[in-house]
């Protein structure tokens, strides 16, 4: 396969863990002469960008601010992307720009592969099973679109401001799912649900880290540097299983490689990279 090159894309960039993930699975492939940079961008910059790329450029992954930008620049885009509202993935086509979103599918593998103490898998709850999400940003929204795989699972997602969920509502309505909104200040009742995927901020979730919860639970925490969250080790300790961030970045990541390569992703080279990147993340 000739040399090729991608990129993530965003502003701050520095801290991205991409390529750390994408060049270890380029050395797995043995993929010579393929590279995978970091380069700054903002959502003023993106279409500029794509329109001087070199013909190399496989593809880019697309990080804040850009995942909503992704969609208004690509000549076309994958119907989870749309329903999602968001982008994390460009790739050359004949026809232009293609946007795609692998977040979801990170989300949804990352629990799919997780082990139980008992020695079975995560699941997203069964049919009817409950669900809630904290938070009603991107990764929210690309929760819903993994949890719609379910047969009427039922969504609460707690918010600061419902009036600031507008987004994530479109969301909903477009992948077919009922949501229900709440406070963030009636937490409690509904943090004994089956599955809790907390997409706050680094710290915003700690105040819960003292509730009651239950072994029979599964908890998927974004956050996943410093490791164990406050939330994530209160779960633990319940004997409840948990999946952190880093999972579901390295199994975003694993399908990015897969539509820019056309090979199946190396995830555990990937998942050795990561764990020597950031020791203790928990991949």
């Amino acid at each position: 396969m000739p040399p090729r090159s991608a990129a993530v894309l965003g502003k701050p960039i520095g801290h991205s863990l991409s390529p750390v993930l994408h060049r270890a699975a380029y050395g797995a492939l043995g993929l010579t002469g393929w590279s995978y940079t970091a380069i700054e961008c903002d959502e003023q910059g993106l279409a500029a960008l794509l329109a001087g790329s070199d013909e190399q450029v496989v593809g880019y992954s697309c990080t804040m601010p850009l995942k909503r930008q992704v969609l208004r620049v690509a000549n076309s885009a994958s119907p989870e992307a749309v329903a999602i509202g968001a982008g994390n993935t460009l790739l050359r086509r004949d026809a232009g720009w293609h946007a795609d979103n692998t977040d979801w599918i990170g989300i949804r593998d990352a629990l799919a592969a997780a082990s139980l103490p008992t020695g079975g898998a995560v699941t997203i709850p069964r049919a009817g099973g409950a669900v809630t999400i904290l938070g009603a940003g991107g990764t929210a929204q690309a929760a819903l679109a993994a949890l719609a795989e379910l047969s009427e699972p039922q969504v609460t997602v707690l918010v600061r401001e419902p009036s600031r969920a507008g987004p994530l509502l479109d969301s909903a309505q477009r992948l077919g799912l009922p949501v229900r909104l709440a406070p963030l200040s009636e937490r409690r009742h509904w943090l004994e649900a089956d599955l809790i995927i907390a997409t706050l901020p680094a710290g915003a979730a700690d105040r819960f880290a003292g509730l009651p919860f239950r072994r029979d639970q599964a908890l998927l925490e974004a956050v996943y540097h410093p490791w164990p969250t406050p939330l994530a080790a209160a779960l633990t300790a319940a004997g409840a299983p948990v999946v952190s961030g880093a999972a579901m970045l390295l199994h975003q990541a694993a399908r990015q490689v897969e539509l820019m390569t056309g090979s199946a992703a190396p995830v555990e080279a990937m998942r050795a990279a990561l764990l020597a990147a950031v020791p203790g993340c928990a991949a």
